[in-house]
């Protein structure tokens, strides 16, 4: 069953997937948390990550664990689970 948001389709809540054809954002997610739902855009086009524990991973880390904290609802925590 795939659902369709943003004129994208999913295949299910929280699965992330590449959008390549997106302008800026890499990736979405189709969160859920609870009864909310929502459409999540995140990474920098382009951009990749860096492997666990060289610099630019943990100044990722460190810049954005706040935001990461909030849950499946944030884009930072997709950001840091799928690109860092």
């Amino acid at each position: 069953m795939a659902i369709k948001r943003g004129g994208e389709k999913f295949s299910g809540y929280n699965k992330p997937k590449r959008t390549p054809g997106h302008k800026t954002k890499s990736h979405a997610v189709l969160a859920k948390s609870g009864d909310q739902v929502k459409l999540i855009r995140f990474g920098q086009q382009g951009v990749k990550g860096s492997p666990e524990g060289s610099a630019r991973n943990k100044s990722f880390k460190a810049r954005h664990a706040k935001n990461i904290a909030k849950g499946k609802m944030s884009a930072a925590y997709w950001a840091d689970k799928v690109k860092w």
